[in-house]
């Protein structure tokens, strides 16, 4: 399981999903994420799906195990 930070932001694309948004500015569309709030910093312990796609075409798929708040 990979780790990757980031921020979290909403897009409101096809009915709408949540993001991640790494300081690099790689982005990937978060699955399997409960109780995010847009503007916050985490971590996620997850997976890239290199073989789902989304109809939201903003990134690949993150199929989320484990979010937690970014340590400082």
């Amino acid at each position: 399981m990979a780790k990757y930070t980031g921020t979290v932001q909403r897009s409101d694309l096809e009915g709408g999903h949540w993001l991640l948004v790494t300081a690099d500015g790689d982005q990937y569309q978060l699955d399997g994420a409960r109780d995010l709030v847009a503007g916050q910093t985490v971590e996620v312990e997850g997976k890239v799906d290199k073989d789902a796609f989304g109809f939201g075409m903003t990134g690949p798929i993150l199929r989320v195990k484990k979010v937690s708040p970014a340590k400082k």
